[in-house]
């Protein structure tokens, strides 16, 4: 499972992302749209060594380097304009993952992305009147990539995790179900418990 941070701050963000990591979150994707190079820095530099390695950055790629991050994430028109990926990344970044929004879009990818997202699935929590336009459900049908994961994105709470699972995502990402809850870490867990029983 797959938490991306929210686009806005969050009080004790860092703290909660410790105890999301102690909590066995395989991966974060750092998601902060507005900050510069400087901004990106400051909010990698206090996570813990322990868990750089499973933080995956959406901006300011190059900063991966530094901070011992092997991970990046390429938005859609990133990957559209990009003819140069993988190269012009740093050499340790190996595992890759973008957006897409549409089955076709996921079946023409490059073998070279570890798992992309597909959304939205759902009415998305954390941005107003994003929806979906097709029933992604059918979609998935067509499915042709099977090289690359396909985790489903928008709208994904605790009680959607199932229905997603079965009807033919491989993992989901949480946004809006986790930060925009009283309890992040209590919201995690229930939602970790729903795929992990799934996956038994």
């Amino acid at each position: 499972m797959i938490v991306i941070t929210s686009p806005f701050a969050v009080a004790d963000e860092i703290k909660i992302i410790h105890s999301l990591f102690e909590e066995g979150l395989s991966l974060l994707h750092i998601r902060k749209p507005d900050f510069s190079e400087l901004e990106m820095a400051q909010f990698i530099h206090p996570i813990k060594m322990e868990f750089r390695s499973k933080l995956v950055l959406h901006s300011h790629h190059l900063l991966a380097e530094d901070f011992g991050i092997n991970r990046i994430h390429l938005s859609e028109k990133e990957r559209n304009k990009s003819q140069e990926f993988p190269a012009r990344f740093p050499k340790p970044c190996r595992y890759n993952s973008t957006s897409t929004h549409s089955i076709e879009d996921f079946n023409s990818l490059e073998s070279n992305f570890h798992y992309a997202f597909l959304s939205p699935v759902f009415k998305s929590i954390s941005k107003e009147n994003y929806h979906p336009k097709k029933d992604l459900f059918e979609e998935i049908k067509s499915r042709t990539n099977h090289k690359t994961k396909v985790v489903a994105l928008g709208g994904i709470t605790s009680e959607n995790i199932q229905e997603t699972l079965e009807k033919g995502f491989d993992d989901v990402a949480l946004l809006g179900s986790i930060w925009n809850n009283k309890n992040p870490l209590n919201q995690f867990k229930l939602c970790q418990q729903i795929a992990q029983s799934y996956s038994l």
